[in-house]
């Protein structure tokens, strides 16, 4: 490795150190490979010196790289995810039409299949076109099952956990088959009984996995209780804070998160940086803020160098997520750098590409 000042810095040379601001906040990663924005942002943080690889030795594989070769190809992980959802659609017809016999020891063989091969999956930018109501359900439990597997991760949940957390996440909204479909797909506004229906599917889902013997309890609360708020706020039950199971505070942040960037029969989708700032917000009274904090935190932090689209149409750069406002970073637009923090009315519409 080899100490260099910024000034005599050439683009291609790799870090063999993180950089960091003069505030302590991480700026770029070690094994980045610099660009000539890259060599510009250095210049306005005002950053001296930085570690980089000696050319004559060879540069180490980094994690994340090695993580990436091991895993499958995204090809692979498309065709396992579409696999998946027509086993679903099949547990439903089962469901609706007599609610035996449910296939639990399948549904898990098939999950755990699903999440080896799910190391391309990043909630902030897969999508899949979905075609109506009845598919949106499936691949929205599909989704909260992916991203609730994450989380528990994320917050050091023991590893004994993760499978169970993406089962209670896959069949969270399982009592959905037994509510209205006409009600389910109305595109005006819902009466006061038709509201209530809707809301039983919390009951009607623990109903159906109550008598599972096979499924772990955390999983059958989850399907109950992930609509429960931390004040007390919530239904079927108004039960609050650690009456809440751990599994239903970790699906109830993922449930939000994707209701909200997917399109509906009664509302377009919002951008995930939106969605984002809204979970922060719900955080204060109705949402566990322990697990939103882990939540917005690591998955902003796998967007440094992201291609974005502002709410204005330009489209630009992510260059540096600051930790105080990690839902609004800095983005490089043509040259001239955007602080979304300080630039309000201006937000990311979409995330355009992973870097």
């Amino acid at each position: 490795m080899a100490n260099i000042s910024v000034s005599q810095l050439k683009t291609g040379e790799s870090l063999q150190q993180h950089v960091y601001t003069a505030k302590g906040t991480l700026l770029f990663e070690k094994g980045r490979q610099l660009t000539g924005r890259d060599l510009e942002i250095l210049k306005a943080f005002m950053i001296g010196v930085v570690t980089v690889t000696d050319k004559k030795e060879p540069a180490a594989e980094s994690p994340q790289g090695a993580e990436g070769a091991a895993g499958s190809s995204p090809a692979s992980w498309v065709r396992h995810y579409e696999e998946m959802i027509q086993f679903m659609r099949k547990l439903i017809q089962t469901v609706q039409s007599s609610g035996h016999g449910f296939p639990i020891l399948e549904v898990r063989t098939r999950l755990e299949d699903l999440l080896r091969s799910s190391t391309a999956y990043n909630p902030l930018t897969f999508s899949y076109p979905v075609r109506d109501e009845t598919d949106y359900l499936l691949h929205h439990s599909l989704k909260v099952a992916l991203t609730s597997y994450q989380l528990a991760q994320w917050h050091r949940l023991p590893s004994k956990d993760w499978l169970q957390v993406a089962l209670a996440g896959l069949l969270h909204d399982i009592g959905t088959a037994r509510v209205d479909h006409a009600i389910l797909a109305k595109k005006d506004k819902l009466t006061d009984s038709e509201r209530e229906e809707v809301r039983r599917h919390t009951v009607y889902g623990y109903q159906l996995l109550k008598n599972v013997p096979a499924l772990n309890e955390g999983v059958k609360l989850a399907a109950l209780q992930h609509h429960e708020k931390e004040n007390g706020g919530g239904y079927p039950l108004s039960i609050k804070g650690e009456q809440i199971h751990p599994y239903a505070k970790i699906v109830a942040i993922a449930d939000i998160f994707h209701a909200m960037t997917n399109d509906r029969a009664y509302k377009r989708a919002s951008s995930p940086f939106v969605a984002l700032e809204q979970l922060f917000s719900d955080a204060f009274g109705n949402l566990d803020p322990a697990l939103v904090h882990t939540f917005i935190n690591r998955v902003t932090s796998l967007h440094t160098g992201t291609s974005v689209r502002l709410n204005n149409g330009r489209m630009g750069e992510i260059v540096f997520l600051d930790t105080a406002n990690p839902t609004r970073p800095w983005v490089n637009v043509s040259g001239e750098i955007v602080n979304l923090s300080q630039e309000r009315s201006l937000y990311i519409l979409e995330v355009l590409s992973d870097r």
